[in-house]
């Protein structure tokens, strides 16, 4: 079986399973629903499903203030290893700006027009302000979607908080 199919199949389970979720309590997910679940089913999963060298695969379902989110993607370790990391730097750069954060972290939690972003602390100037859209626009983690309306790509919803929960120090 090519590898693309087991990828597929990975991320079907996955998302049978997130349905499955979905009724619980978020501060259940991931921990086992009594005591003989495997509280690492999404590694047991992989490992039966993808061989060597692996893969890697995140997904979340999220409720935001635009409304639910449910993303999947996964992609073959050697997949990743061949890439050129360079080609990311600019995305991920955009990311490493205290006031893009907080635009993102704004927008995702509701706020949608420059009026409301630009009323947050620490914004700066319209024109700086405008600048750091356009930045996170570039990059994809925004989307203009009207004169002066913004929103985050529902494909880049996951993607984003997969990243800062990656960033935190401790989980």
């Amino acid at each position: 079986m090519e590898l693309e199919g087991d990828i597929h199949s990975i991320l079907t389970a996955l998302t049978a399973r997130v349905e499955a979720l979905e009724g619980r309590d978020a501060a259940s997910v991931g921990a086992p629903a009594s005591s003989g679940d495997d509280p690492l089913w999404i590694l047991t999963g992989i490992k039966q499903r993808v061989p060597d060298p692996g893969a890697v695969v995140f997904a979340g379902a999220v409720r935001t203030a635009a409304g639910p989110v449910e993303w999947q993607v996964g992609f073959p370790v050697d997949r990743i290893l061949e890439d050129d990391w360079s080609t990311v730097a600019a995305s991920i750069a955009a990311l490493g700006n205290p006031v893009r954060l907080a635009l993102l972290h704004a927008v995702i939690g509701g706020a949608t027009t420059v009026a409301e972003l630009s009323a947050g602390e620490g914004m700066g100037t319209t024109g700086q302000l405008y600048h750091h859209l356009n930045q996170l626009v570039a990059q994809g983690w925004l989307v203009a979607t009207g004169r002066g309306h913004y929103s985050i790509p529902a494909e880049r919803v996951v993607p984003l908080l997969v990243i800062l929960s990656a960033a935190r120090r401790t989980m």
